[in-house]
């Protein structure tokens, strides 16, 4: 049997957000311009499970997860769902614990975790990451100080830095 997924899709400050649950928490939090083309990013992110939109069910976790947006620094208190190489959930565990407001380098991300060479493969992780915001790969950035390479583009990325700074 398939695993079942549920979703639902509304719009907020940001676009439009996706907020999928399986049946150990929340395991997509898609960030973009149009329900469909989040619909068809989730359905390629999971290409086994039965889909299903279900916006009844889920207004509770689409309820916090729009507080959540409003305001970043507040936490998302739902559990989560984390699918991803060993590396890549020690990234977001990593990115967890870079306090709201904050921001750090792919780098020094990298040396917290022993691995100093490991920039790239640290924003690699951050481009597989399928949980935005509540894993908040908008708080990194290049050595630079550049905001670059957010996966739901730049722009939201200033957007959540922003509301959290202010928030």
């Amino acid at each position: 049997m398939n695993e079942l997924i549920l979703f639902s899709t509304e719009r907020c400050a940001l676009g439009v957000v996706l907020a999928a649950r399986s049946e150990r928490g929340l395991c997509a939090l898609l960030l973009g311009d149009d329900a469909a083309t989040l619909v068809t990013a989730l359905q390629q992110r999971f290409p086994g499970a039965d889909l299903r939109q279900d916006d009844v069910t889920l207004a509770p976790l689409t309820a916090a997860v729009s507080a959540f947006l409003q305001n970043p620094a507040s936490g998302l208190d739902v559990p989560l769902d984390l699918r991803g190489t060993e590396f890549e959930q020690r990234v977001w565990q990593a990115l967890r614990a870079i306090p709201a407001g904050s921001i750090e380098t792919y780098g020094e991300i990298a040396r917290r975790l022993g691995v100093p060479r490991a920039a790239k493969e640290v924003g690699e992780a951050c481009a597989a990451n399928a949980i935005a915001v509540a894993i908040p790969c908008h708080r990194v950035v290049r050595k630079d100080g550049a905001l670059a390479g957010y996966r739901w583009g730049v722009r939201r990325k200033r957007a959540l830095l922003e509301l959290e700074r202010n928030g």
